[in-house]
């Protein structure tokens, strides 16, 4: 179903209708959602909360890097008196899931590049991702950080935040990020991130994310400015449907790496591992 098709939604944030947001996001087909789940029933003792969202259905969350993850970090015992200490597990590079036309996907899109690092950076990183995925979240509170401090840093790596919302309560977290200062919207996004829980299942949704906003500096006329702007909600709907058609993204997070689709969160020494691949 395209966006187009999609009825209007006026209570975007659960309560409180906000009417100029008047179309919904696409939520993901059975396929997707199948593709994706099948992974995550033999996932870890993590649990993550599904997300309360006022349209139906969820974020797709793909988990293909799960297992090179899960095997890379093995934990080594102490060794015991007399015994050789084992060597440690190498870390497995994930496959590709295909290549993608770098040049095309770096040409200017609907809204400003959201980029950390040089721009003539030996490898360039596009993350498409959902403000209401568990699995981002999980990959912007553990690997970016350290993903940014050892290589876009040190002029190695280019890392590009691009908006796949799947459903209207990441568009408006989206929104909001990009009505900040535009030196504010990574750290709009690591705060939303890390406070995730509060605000994508909140009953009231409207209310938690404005108390989020105003941690960042807006006032509650600037939140609902922000939250009414139809044509930042087109061009956040832009991106999104940009991703899917013409570089084949259907799970969130998905990287894009010098021209290759990798789709799944990793953790900090698999995509280490993958960066030095390219190097």
């Amino acid at each position: 179903m395209s966006l187009s098709e999609m009825s209007p939604f006026k209570r975007l944030l659960g309560g409180v209708a906000v009417a100029a947001l008047a179309a919904t996001l696409v939520a993901c087909s059975e396929e997707k959602k199948e593709t994706a789940a099948a992974p995550e029933n033999q996932a870890t003792t993590e649990s993550t909360a599904t997300p309360a969202a006022p349209a139906a259905g969820a974020d797709a969350t793909a988990t293909t890097a799960a297992a090179p993850a899960a095997t890379s970090e093995v934990a080594q015992a102490a060794p015991s008196a007399g015994t050789t200490p084992s060597t440690p597990a190498r870390v497995e590079v994930p496959p590709s899931e295909g290549d993608v036309d770098m040049a095309k996907v770096l040409e200017p899109g609907p809204l400003p590049e959201m980029a950390v690092g040089e721009a003539n950076a030996p490898v360039t990183i596009v993350e498409y991702m959902s403000m209401t995925c568990p699995h981002c979240a999980r990959f912007h509170n553990e690997t970016f950080d350290a993903i940014k401090a050892k290589y876009v840093d040190s002029g190695k790596v280019r890392f590009i935040v691009r908006e796949f919302p799947f459903d209207p309560r990441a568009a408006a977290a989206f929104m909001l990020a990009r009505c900040a200062p535009p030196e504010q919207y990574f750290p709009m996004v690591s705060m939303l991130f890390k406070q995730q829980e509060q605000w994508a299942a909140a009953e009231n949704g409207r209310e938690a994310l404005l108390q989020m906003s105003k941690l960042a500096g807006f006032t509650q006329q600037s939140f609902e400015a922000c939250l009414t702007n139809q044509k930042l909600l087109d061009d956040v709907n832009a991106v999104r449907e940009r991703g899917a058609k013409e570089f084949g993204i259907a799970a969130t997070p998905t990287f894009i790496v010098n021209g290759q689709r990798y789709s799944g969160e990793m953790s900090v020494d698999v995509m280490s591992a993958l960066i030095d691949s390219k190097l």
